[in-house]
């Protein structure tokens, strides 16, 4: 999509000139002769660019810098040239300051210079919110299902097919999709994510596709959708399977045609985007009782990649382990203690590697300055292997605790079903009733 430059420049034929050598550059350039025309376009439009004149009839143009500049790169045109005003007017937030006349090639290598500026600034921010994220970090795995899905990523990741990704909640999905977008020849732009999940409904749409102004009541000027936003780069759709069959098929014929329309518009615009899905259902299953659409399915099955959970690959959590532990390790050369390891290898981590993330970041933080993690660092959690249940406590433990929070876990994993409870722990019902009304385990 072409870069746009807004003119605002009270001399039309000055302005229309420079409309036109814009033009000629390959980008899209539009003026205006006052600022209230200018505020008009910026209503509808978010230019990349914006060149203003020092003197306009209806506007104060530093206070105008100072107030856009944080918005959009401003390049100041003026016919009256002074080291003064442009001091000033850098010091407010402009990027460059240009004399009238202004030469073809002074002009060119200037816009060049400043859309490239820019761009540099946006990727720039983004690392500076990579860096900061808490993301579980790189994909980390020595186990064979974990070097296939790295296999996959590496086979399929520079070209432009779309993916699916399947897995369970906090197995890493997103982490598998800023994999393939970073090993990808749209690397250079950000990734843009979006929650199937957490977006509305009615927002769908107007979220993924942008909307025209008047598209709808509160739409007050033009938005860009999140398709625009992701030109050239990777979109990442999680939780693809909570989305509606009337928002699917809007997504099938994107993937289909790779057009697509704001809403309230009327023009089609090209979709230079790569599609990477994601959800923890069973799209399959769904395609075929009629939750989801089927052809919607088949179009995003060409590719699939499968993350397994946590406790099908339990050889890699003492290598996470140590990741998180040196990411938060708050100054201090951090351990974990042999029966602490064992409690994280018996354990099933229904919330796979966030969990197992959250618990060590957890432990840190209450091991203090104490360079050993310890099993009574991590809290009450139940580890489960075919031979065994280990607890943890936070501290020494009578047999009435024990008693108590294995019964209390017992009746959790047989839905509270007292009788499924009494068959497993081979006592009567009457016992468990006993037992739940000594240690008060009742509604």
């Amino acid at each position: 999509m072409k870069k746009l430059v807004l003119i605002v420049d009270d001399d039309r034929v000055f302005n229309r000139l420079l409309v036109e050598q814009v033009a000629e550059m390959g980008l899209d350039a539009v003026g205006a002769h006052n600022w209230k025309e200018a505020a008009q376009i910026l209503q509808e439009s978010e230019p990349d660019l914006i060149f203003l004149d020092l003197r306009l009839p209806d506007a104060d143009t530093p206070q105008l810098v100072a107030s856009l500049s944080g918005q959009f790169p401003i390049v100041v045109l003026t016919g009256y040239g002074s080291i003064r005003n442009a001091v000033s007017l850098i010091q407010a937030g402009a990027v460059e300051y240009l004399t009238k006349p202004v030469g073809l090639d002074e002009l060119e290598i200037t816009i060049r210079r400043e859309l490239d500026n820019a761009e540099l600034r946006r990727r720039n921010a983004f690392y500076r919110r990579q860096l900061a994220s808490r993301r579980p970090g790189p994909l980390i795995g020595n186990a064979p299902a974990m070097q296939e899905v790295m296999r996959l990523i590496e086979a399929v990741a520079p070209t432009d097919a779309t993916v699916m990704i399947q897995g369970e909640s906090g197995s890493g999905k997103e982490m598998v999709a800023q994999a393939i977008h970073e090993s990808s020849q749209r690397r250079g732009r950000e990734m843009v994510t979006v929650d199937g999940g957490t977006l509305q409904e009615t927002l769908f749409e107007s979220e993924l596709f942008g909307h025209e102004r008047g598209a709808f009541t509160g739409a007050d000027r033009q938005k860009k959708g999140l398709i625009e936003e992701a030109e050239g780069s990777t979109l990442f759709l999680d939780e693809i399977g909570e989305t509606s069959q009337a928002n699917q098929a809007k997504l099938l014929r994107v993937l289909e045609t790779a057009t697509f329309r704001r809403l309230g518009g009327t023009r089609t615009l090209k979709a230079d985007v790569r599609f990477v899905v994601a959800s923890n259902r069973d799209l399959a299953a769904m395609g075929q009782d009629g939750s989801f659409r089927s052809d919607l399915y088949f179009r995003l099955a060409s590719f699939v990649i499968r993350v397994p959970p946590l406790r099908e690959r339990r050889e890699d959590i003492p290598l996470l382990a140590e990741h998180f532990l040196q990411r938060f390790a708050r100054g201090v050369e951090r351990e974990l203690a042999p029966e602490a390891l064992r409690l994280l290898m018996a354990y099933d981590w229904p919330g796979n590697v966030r969990e197992l993330r959250n618990l060590i970041e957890r432990a840190v933080i209450l091991a203090g300055g104490d360079r050993r993690i310890r099993a009574e660092h991590f809290g009450p959690i139940v580890g489960r292997t075919s031979d065994a249940v280990i607890l943890a406590f936070e501290h020494e433990p009578s047999l009435a605790d024990i008693e108590r929070d294995y019964l209390r876990r017992t009746l959790l994993r047989h839905g509270g079903s007292r009788t499924r409870a009494a068959a497993v722990l081979g006592i009567s019902e009457r016992s468990i009733y006993r037992l739940i009304k000594q240690y008060e385990l009742g509604e």
